[in-house]
């Protein structure tokens, strides 16, 4: 053969490139021996009437790789043109889509090996850098068993949602005796309970792994000093400027919120309605959520309810079944949601009787549950369960993770979440940018620029729909698409709202205080 491209006359172009680089010129005879030779051959024979194309693909890359790293030519191995395009014919002809030889080898197969490539460290590193609840399921049982004789509990009670909330830990005492914590993190804790909430479920402590300073889990439950200490203006609740009416909130035309409860199982660090917390639980009087439900009948442009807190699963039963009772008995509203983190810090909350409720309501209008999960430690073979059962009696299951220093603000750590929760009956919906309204936490905030590029990383290596949106609040739910952010101006970005063009300062998170290691527990050094 000559250094000329060859005429290959009916063969695609892809496979034309392939046999230019089998057929190129070289010097024959390079001592290869009759056993290749032979069995060679054999491969070619039985390839002219095989019903498999992979038998097919590994002959020529066989082909590819003597010819490569061997300079075998294939006159060497007595191979003809001819015998060739017989065979890559017939890989086309059997190929139910009429994929070519030179299509699979020289395009499509060393497209996946790019994309293995880059997802090769991703999948080395994500068991250990964010190992999930089910990996590390030994362990969080070892910390239940702790737990449970420290706080002197039944299994009864563990597995209970009352024995959770009887048995929860909302007082420095008790922190001290279920966790390892340095004195100075303790005193701390005592200084900021003097103004904020803390609680958390015996069942979400065990989560938390002894030895891991900052481990995800404890940065979410156990407040640290910053909370206090963090200087900043706190802007009023939201309830101030977008509350219509009684124990609504409401930012766009069609849908509203109710805030059912200030209630949760637990309360995170960086809860966005700490104002909203109070020094006590309360279950609102059914004349407040009638004035709510009333502006909702009276308005006619709104089609979707989101009922939320506080927590809304922990209402009563029969509190949710009268709210979704009522919304289905009002015409214009066509689809609910509910709002709540229980799945992952009680979910033995999730019975029999709320998922019957829910199935029910379901039935009539689509229900939507939307959760919080912000790191794959949180999803157990119990949480697990419990959104496998919400999703069979809703439309489906969302996730608003909270983007988080410390907790998920790597590729890794953001890539794990979403395929864990992904594979828990949950779809990855929402990443909020860390509010700037509270200075109480804006040692976890993390720069735009950093969950922009976590988020588009995501693109061409995850599951499509795996993949979430990424949002902040800024006057309603802005997203971060590189359209929507404009420019800069001091320490915000600027925004562009898409539903209105109007143009927004967003205060991005301080690069000094995210660019600090000893930041949560880390900043304990007992």
């Amino acid at each position: 053969m000559s250094d000329n491209k060859i005429e290959h006359g009916s063969l695609d172009s892809f496979t034309g490139e392939l046999f230019d680089e089998l057929f190129a010129s070289g010097t024959a005879g390079s001592g290869v021996s009759q056993e290749i030779i032979d069995e060679m051959t054999n491969k070619l024979d039985i390839l002219k009437q095989t019903e498999l194309t992979q038998s097919i693909i590994d002959f020529f890359l066989q082909l590819l790789e003597l010819r490569r790293k061997q300079g075998i030519l294939l006159s060497d191995l007595g191979l003809s043109y001819d015998d060739l395009v017989t065979i890559a014919k017939r890989h086309e002809e059997i190929d139910e889509h009429g994929v070519t030889v030179g299509g699979r080898i020289n395009r499509a197969l060393p497209i996946v090996e790019a994309a293995n490539e880059r997802v090769k460290d991703y999948l080395q590193q994500k068991d250990t850098e964010a190992p999930s609840g089910i990996e590390l399921w030994d362990s969080i049982l070892d910390n239940k068993k702790r737990i449970m004789k420290e706080l002197n509990m039944s299994e009864e009670d563990w597995n209970s949602y009352n024995g959770q909330l009887k048995y929860a830990i909302n007082s420095v005492d008790t922190l001290s005796r279920v966790l390892d914590l340095p004195s100075s993190a303790i005193k701390d804790v005592l200084r900021v309970t003097k103004s904020y909430r803390m609680r958390l479920t015996p069942y979400y402590a065990s989560l938390i792994q002894p030895g891991k300073i900052n481990d995800p889990v404890l940065i979410q439950s156990v407040p640290t000093g910053e909370m206090v200490d963090n200087v900043g203006e706190e802007i009023p609740p939201v309830a101030a400027d977008h509350s219509p009416a009684r124990l609504i909130d409401q930012f766009y035309p069609r849908v509203v919120s109710v805030k059912s409860t200030n209630m949760c199982a637990m309360y995170c660090t960086h809860c966005l309605r700490i104002a909203h917390i109070g020094k006590k639980d309360n279950i609102y009087r059914k004349e407040a959520y009638r004035e709510a439900l009333d502006y909702i009948r009276n308005n006619t442009f709104i089609r979707d309810v989101l009922v939320t807190g506080g927590d809304a699963f922990v209402l009563p039963n029969d509190m949710i079944k009268f709210l979704l009772d009522e919304l289905d008995s009002i015409d214009h509203i066509t689809v609910k949601r509910l709002g709540t983190r229980i799945p992952v810090t009680a979910p033995m909350r999730i019975d029999d009787e709320l998922l019957d409720i829910l199935g029910k309501s379901n039935d009539k209008k689509p229900i939507r549950v939307v959760t919080q999960i912000n790191t794959a430690q949180e999803i157990t073979p119990v949480s697990r369960e419990a959104f496998r059962k919400l999703s069979s009696v809703s439309m489906t299951v969302m996730n608003q993770a909270v983007l988080l220093k410390g907790i998920n603000d790597t590729r890794v750590k953001m890539w794990k979440l979403c395929e864990t929760i992904h594979e828990a009956y949950v779809r990855p919906y929402y990443v909020f940018n860390c509010s700037y309204r509270n200075a109480q936490f804006a040692h976890l905030r993390v720069p735009v620029e950093i969950g922009r590029d976590i988020i588009e990383s995501m693109y061409g290596n995850i599951s499509g729909d795996a993949i979430p949106r990424y949002i902040c609040t800024a006057g309603g739910k802005v997203p971060m698409h590189r359209d929507n952010v404009i420019g800069q101006k001091d320490s915000a970005v600027v925004l562009r709202k898409p539903w209105s063009g109007e143009e927004v300062d967003y205060p991005d998170a301080d690069p000094e205080i995210y660019r600090k290691t000893d930041f949560a527990f880390a900043g304990y050094k007992d």
